[in-house]
């Protein structure tokens, strides 16, 4: 009788640990269902704004650029303010952003609203990390839910694409905002209801003049790498832009470096597992949004494809991703993230190698087969670079951890984005196949590096502090 009463509270306790990381993951589908709603949307809206490969590039990157550069600040004033809080906040900041961009009436508004959206994801996804790992103190029961976590985005993939396509043939590309409207209030309620109210256990001043500094470098060098091809790098305006990044990224190293609580504390990089897993998460989202640009932009421009058939072509990637993500949450738990970070390599590099070859007319079951190996790649990787980043800061600080982790990823997929766009902008649809060329041998290359990260994270285990269960 006394064992069965004492098991009962861990038993609900549990189940609400569990709750939580169903609602934090909301978040997480969120964000990624509209990076792939909009990245098979773009065609139609170049089409129904007027605006090239460039202009969709900005719309895409004042996104995930405006992400990167405030997640680490959104992780700082969670941890300092409440994560509930700046999560609630987050939301409503998205769900505004996300009617602005239905209604908006030219590129420049709908830049503006992509980066508006991009301060309110800032406050979501690493936010909801360090809820989560807060709720789930033990670091087997972790890492089998940072596999769950990262299989919702296998999920927002799947559903982003196919729902995008059939959302545009049937209302238009404004409906790929409209959709978000209903997933933000949802996820209100849920917070409102479910989420407990967390803080760091210590509060830190805000890095204002590291903040300016890294949004500065962070948004020079994305704009450089879209605008540098038309520009030309010798011209005084590319110049210039150089000159910048260089400067803001000499000054924010030496601001973080004097400051008592700077906002990215670089020091841990010098950890090889964390800066391991911080390389391997920009790798992993270069490959993969160079891909879904790509793959978006090949179909619908040089074969003709619609945004649902194009939608369909990648659900085998997204379901890679699905069903691979939580089996590579159970492999760190069991074996650390040197077993499933070879497998992402591998799959990864296959993936892109098999697509290098694309040609005009290039046989459809080899293009599914090869987009299926790079999302099962991506699904074997989320899981042992997230947990390593995490467990390579104190529990007291998983709001800045998430948010370094989560920075690196959308900084990957800001680079992604631009480096693929830069390479196929201007081409005739009959050229696109070999211009790409080079896009899925950076996709390649990118595979071959997480074969390094896996080696440099093999001591992720013996590395890792100990944790409180707090």
């Amino acid at each position: 009788m006394t064992t069965t009463i004492a098991a009962a509270p861990p038993a609900s306790d549990a189940r609400r640990r569990w709750t939580v990381l169903a609602v934090c993951a909301l978040s997480m589908f969120l964000v990624g269902l509209d990076t792939t709603i909009v990245n098979v949307g773009l065609p139609a809206i170049g089409e129904g704004l007027g605006t090239g490969t460039r202009g969709l590039e900005w719309v895409v990157d004042a996104y995930t650029v405006v992400l990167a550069s405030l997640l680490i600040g959104s992780g700082a004033l969670a941890d300092r303010f409440g994560r509930r809080r700046v999560f609630r906040c987050g939301l409503l900041v998205f769900g505004a952003a996300s009617l602005a961009c239905a209604v908006a009436p030219s590129l420049g508004v709908l830049v503006a609203a992509r980066a508006l959206q991009g301060i309110g994801a800032s406050m979501l996804s690493p936010v909801a990390l360090a809820i989560v790992v807060a709720a789930l103190p033990d670091p087997r029961e972790r890492a089998r839910a940072i596999g769950i976590w990262a299989s919702v985005f296998g999920l927002s993939l799947a559903a982003g694409p196919v729902t995008g396509g059939a959302l545009i043939a049937a209302l238009g590309w404004r409906s790929v905002f409209w959709i978000n409207a209903p997933v933000v209030a949802a996820a209100l309620v849920l917070v409102a209801l479910y989420v407990p109210e967390s803080h760091g256990e210590r509060t830190r001043r805000l890095d204002l003049p590291g903040q300016a500094l890294l949004t500065v470098a962070l948004c020079t060098v994305v704009g450089l790498l879209i605008e540098g091809p038309r520009l030309g790098w010798t011209s005084p305006w590319a110049v210039a832009g150089c000159t910048l990044a260089a400067l803001a990224t000499a000054g924010f190293v030496r601001v973080e470096l004097r400051r008592t609580e700077p906002l990215m504390d670089l020091g841990l990089f010098r950890r090889p597992p964390f800066a391991a897993a911080a390389l391997g998460a920009v790798a992993v989202f270069t490959a993969l949004s160079a891909a879904l640009l790509l793959n978006t932009l090949y179909l619908q421009h040089a074969r003709g494809w619609t945004p649902l058939a194009t939608g369909l072509a990648t659900l085998p990637m997204a379901l890679g991703a699905t069903v691979c993500a939580p089996w590579s949450g159970t492999l760190v738990a069991r074996h650390g993230p040197r077993p499933p970070l070879l497998l992402a390599g591998a799959f990864t590099a296959a993936g892109g190698l098999g697509l290098a070859v694309l040609g005009p007319d290039t046989a459809t079951p080899l293009l599914v087969v090869a987009l299926l190996l790079i999302g099962i790649g991506f699904g074997f990787a989320n899981a042992p670079i997230t947990n390593t980043a995490v467990g390579g800061l104190p529990p007291a600080r998983a709001g800045v951890a998430g948010a370094i982790t989560s920075t690196a990823r959308q900084l990957g997929s800001a680079v992604g984005i631009a480096v693929a766009g830069a390479l196929v902008a201007g081409t005739d649809p009959a050229g696109l196949a070999g211009a790409s060329r080079p896009g899925w041998l950076l996709v390649a290359a990118c595979g071959l590096f997480l074969l390094v990260v896996a080696r440099a994270s093999r001591t992720a285990r013996t590395t890792t502090p100990p944790r409180s269960a707090g």
